[in-house]
């Protein structure tokens, strides 16, 4: 008896450093008896691991025949598995929209880390050019987990979806560059426009915002979750989306943004190329347009505009494009800066005499005598019209 006492102590103890089940019963049972019943048992959570893994698989039916949205395909997937899921980049924001994110802290450092966690698992989520974030999944209590192969099929599922809302983002930021384009070229019809906007959740009043010194990419994390459009032209960023957008850019690093008023196709892009003029200029991130008390009382009338600018500056700008001067802007940066003379030679990084002598020539083109105060708010009124135009720099 007490040889059996050992025996049975010493096999519990090795059993549990295995991690081995063993079946205790109080009456002698046949070895096949016991042997059959684990079998089955065996077989049992077989067929369920198996028929989730075939339902995982099916999901990529739902997917494409009932347009499930994400939130309901991740639901019907956690019931399937036995697992609460979920998704993240691989910084911890979210990875798909409506999906939690889990604990930062339960990420791996790297898409190779083991995928075993307490009570769950960790998995890349697999895209071209390395992993597109992470699946968490936890057992959920008093479910059946399904195992390490059903969550394997859960994140390629996951993969799959990640690769569609990138295909339909990509595919809505061309069509809303091309709308942007055809707005600012002024060919779509009010009601065309009214459309195309809708299709992109832009509604009500919106401004146009011409945006330096950020890359595509900065811009499309920084406004992700804002209905915008987006259209890169050169060196600028052309954002149209409501004014809620200016403060979001304007906490990019060294970006300057100009902001026109609410959004009328032509004079919006006049606007806009002004007030992001200014905040190079001034090195504000964001200039709106008519934040200047003299600017707002220009009229909005581009022929009354121009015909402003071209009666007090109309020699001056012939003058800076045959000679590749700067007579205009000298000017402009020395009222800027209230008249004072070695302000805006420093600004200007000339000396103050190269300065007094461009105003003297530019008070002799202009015909202008800069000393006298009628003339000088002429001459800066026409400078304010020169801008809206974009005929400045």
């Amino acid at each position: 008896m007490a040889y059996a006492t050992a025996w049975a102590s010493s096999v519990n103890r090795a059993a549990e450093e295995r991690g081995f089940p063993v079946l205790e019963v109080p009456l002698a049972v046949p070895f096949i008896a016991v042997s059959q019943e684990v079998a089955a048992s065996v077989q049992e959570d077989a067929r369920h691991r198996l028929g989730a893994q075939l339902q995982v698989f099916g999901s990529l039916r739902w997917l494409v025949a009932e347009d499930l949205d994400t939130p309901t395909l991740l639901r019907r997937l956690e019931r399937l598995s036995g697992y609460d899921v979920y998704l993240c980049t691989p910084q911890g924001r979210p990875l798909l929209p409506g999906v939690p994110v889990p604990d930062p802290g339960v990420l791996p450092a790297s898409a190779d880390a083991p995928p075993t966690v307490p009570g769950g698992f960790v998995l890349p989520v697999p895209a071209p050019g390395g992993p597109a974030g992470f699946l968490v999944a936890y057992e959920r209590e008093g479910a059946q987990p399904a195992g390490l192969a059903v969550v394997q099929h859960i994140a390629t599922v996951a993969a799959l979806r990640v690769a569609m809302v990138r295909t339909e983002r990509e595919t809505l930021r061309r069509e809303g560059a091309e709308t942007l384009a055809e707005l600012l070229q002024e060919v779509l019809d009010p009601e065309t426009a009214r459309r195309r906007l809708a299709r992109h959740a832009i509604e009500g009043d919106t401004v146009l915002i011409v945006v330096r010194g950020a890359t595509d990419e900065a811009l499309l994390r920084c406004l992700q979750d804002q209905p915008h459009l987006l259209l890169t032209w050169g060196e600028d960023r052309y954002v149209l989306g409501s004014g809620e957008l200016a403060a979001e850019i304007g906490g990019l690093p060294d970006v300057a943004a100009g902001m026109s008023r609410p959004f009328l196709p032509g004079a919006a892009l006049r606007e806009a190329l002004w007030a992001v003029s200014k905040a190079v200029e001034s090195g504000r991130p964001v200039v709106r347009y008519g934040d200047d008390s003299t600017g707002r009382w220009l009229p909005d009338d581009p022929a009354v505009l121009t015909a402003l600018a071209e009666h007090v500056l109309g020699e001056v700008l012939r003058y800076d494009a045959a000679h590749d001067s700067q007579l205009l802007v000298s000017v402009r940066t020395w009222m800027e800066r209230d008249r004072r003379t070695e302000t805006a030679a420093a600004a200007l990084h000339i000396h103050p005499n190269t300065l007094a002598y461009r105003l003297r020539r530019f008070g002799t083109l202009a015909d202008r005598d800069l000393g006298s105060t009628g003339a000088l708010a002429e001459v800066w009124l026409a400078i304010q019209a020169a801008g809206t135009l974009g005929l400045t720099d």
